[in-house]
């Protein structure tokens, strides 16, 4: 969908970048390099997290579309502390809980 900005966040790139580098790792171990099936699996845990916990200090953005002034990758988003509504990353980490029950 044109102008969602879906993913363009420093949480969305760091997260994408780690987990391309997990990707190549368990590749190479499919073709025989051994320790990087593990090494990639590691690192493609590791991905969602860091990209969850950049989301939840602020460095992601809620689903869906955010004005113009939200959408370079450098702006905090300072609504992240009370969680998005219908983010399921905010609500797996007990946030927004108050605002999806009134909602």
């Amino acid at each position: 969908m044109v102008g969602t900005d879906d993913g363009h966040t420093l949480a969305g790139w760091a997260g994408c970048a780690l987990a391309a580098a997990g990707a190549a790792t368990a590749g190479a171990g499919i073709i025989g390099w051994r320790p990087g099936l593990w090494l990639g699996a590691a690192a493609l845990a590791g991905a969602a997290l860091l990209a969850w916990g950049l989301h939840l200090a602020g460095w992601g953005k809620p689903p869906g579309p955010r004005p113009a002034a939200q959408r370079p990758v450098r702006v905090r988003d300072m609504s992240a502390r009370d969680g998005h509504p219908g983010c399921v990353g905010c609500r797996i980490a007990g946030r927004g809980r108050r605002a999806a029950a009134s909602g």
